[in-house]
């Protein structure tokens, strides 16, 4: 199928800025925040080619995001694969584009045709709706990041690295380690880079999760109501840092079938959990397949966790946001 038409940026201005200058500044400011080194390594991190990063609108999660993206090594990319859970219609499997390009307010992304191609001669993947692929905050809010750290990295448009972009639906652990399997040699590949696009707890009544560690034992979990409005141990922004925290060591683990089985206990409601699911499940059959001793290489590391606000009463509500990196 051949690829056309251009993914125009539909949230610029109201997640983001749109004046293409204010917007750089903006950006120039967050990764200017971040320190020039993490875990004892320079930034960009040699070999850093995956990373888990927020989709919140910039005002939230820029800053937490930024901390992924100065990590993420773009020095031999020739593509980015960018995966997002879907927001706007429920998907099983996965799905790709049927755009030939992707907007931003700096310049457009070309779509890498002949890798799509490729992926859908699989007969794994559906094709996202024109309409959805349009309105998916997950993948729009890190095109304007991810094009401002291409044009810090590369010289001239034409070296800039094409894109693949792809929604991973609402899958088993099965499922996921099928498409992880599938993704592995992309992965393995210098050429490539993945991006992986996640908010992590969404917190409060609006979301349908208001999960408590009582006493703060992540053992001894029950669901607020408004008759335990404010409760002191923990405060609720605290319990909200357990739970994630037991999915972040789940993750940073590498072992796909513990990030599993923390979300079937804590229900934690991590949007992008089938995303980074695949991802992880196509690092662990990297690091299966190696015989590379390095410790560092495969398995995801924690740089940032941010809190949209934090929450102290029933009524009050937040969205957690982490950036991670991984080497392969």
């Amino acid at each position: 199928m051949k690829l056309s038409g251009v993914r125009e940026a539909g949230k610029a201005d109201s997640w983001y800025e749109g004046d293409p200058d204010v917007l750089s500044n903006q950006l120039d400011g967050f990764l200017n925040d971040v320190p020039a080194s993490v875990n004892n390594s320079d930034l960009p991190i040699s070999g850093a080619k995956v990373i888990i990063a927020p989709h919140a609108g910039y005002s939230y999660s820029g800053p937490c995001a930024a901390w992924a993206y100065k990590c993420l090594d773009l020095s031999k990319s020739k593509r980015i694969f960018l995966l997002g859970p879907s927001h706007t219609y429920y998907l099983r499997g996965c799905a790709l584009t049927k755009f030939a390009q992707y907007a931003t307010p700096f310049g457009n992304f070309v779509i890498d045709e002949p890798v799509v191609q490729e992926l859908r001669d699989t007969g794994k993947f559906q094709d996202m709706p024109i309409y959805n692929d349009s309105q998916e905050h997950s993948l729009e809010m890190h095109l304007p990041y991810i094009y401002k750290r291409v044009s810090q990295t590369f010289s001239s448009e034409e070296e800039y690295p094409t894109l693949v972009p792809i929604l991973i639906g609402d899958n088993k652990g099965s499922e996921e380690k099928e498409f992880g399997a599938l993704l592995a040699p992309y992965l393995r590949d210098p050429d490539n880079v993945f991006v992986v696009s996640s908010d992590f707890c969404h917190w409060g009544d609006r979301f349908s999760y208001t999960v408590y560690a009582q006493g703060g034992d992540v053992k001894n979990l029950t669901s607020l109501t408004y008759k335990t409005r404010k409760p002191t141990d923990p405060p609720i922004h605290e319990s909200i840092k357990l739970l994630d925290q037991l999915a972040i060591d789940a993750i940073a683990g590498g072992h796909h079938d513990d990030f599993i089985n923390n979300l079937r206990a804590t229900k934690n409601t991590v949007c992008g959990r089938h995303p980074i699911g695949v991802t992880m499940a196509a690092l662990e059959a990297l690091a299966q397949d190696s015989s590379d001793a390095d410790k560092d290489k495969y398995k995801f590391k924690f740089v940032q966790y941010q809190r949209s606000s934090l929450v102290e009463v029933f009524s009050d509500s937040s969205v957690s946001y982490a950036s991670a990196y991984a080497i392969v």
